[in-house]
């Protein structure tokens, strides 16, 4: 199949709003989505996080940043306000070049993320 651009959906928690946690958690979700899709940094076009009301200790694209992915570019932008939501939620959608076609990406959900999307195999 040739390389298509398709979209990839991932989300984890924080415990704390800390920027500790923003870069390690942020980095660790982006890193899952790599590995278990095959994607390459040179891969990528842009990525976009979201981070709820409850996040304010840093911007969750500092975590790209820091793992290496500097000539991307990167948007962060708030989460809906929505009642019963999950907190301190850092989501992303990620767009990027591939060769696997839509239904066999593997989308990411960490720590209390999870049950966001309980659909998907782990």
């Amino acid at each position: 199949m040739a390389e298509r651009v398709r979209a990839l959906r991932g989300a984890t928690t924080l415990e704390n709003d800390t920027r500790e946690q923003v870069i390690e958690r942020t980095a660790t979700l982006l890193q899952t989505m790599f590995e278990r899709n095959g994607v390459r940094k040179e891969d990528l076009i842009s990525i976009v996080f979201t981070a709820t009301d409850d996040i304010a200790s840093e911007f969750p694209a500092a975590a790209a940043r820091e793992i290496g992915i500097s000539d991307v570019p990167l948007l962060c932008a708030r989460e809906l306000d929505v009642l019963d939501a999950v907190g301190l939620c850092i989501r992303v959608l990620m767009h990027l070049y591939s060769g696997r076609d839509a239904a066999s990406l593997r989308h990411v959900y960490l720590e209390g993320a999870v049950p966001l999307r309980t659909d998907l195999p782990r």
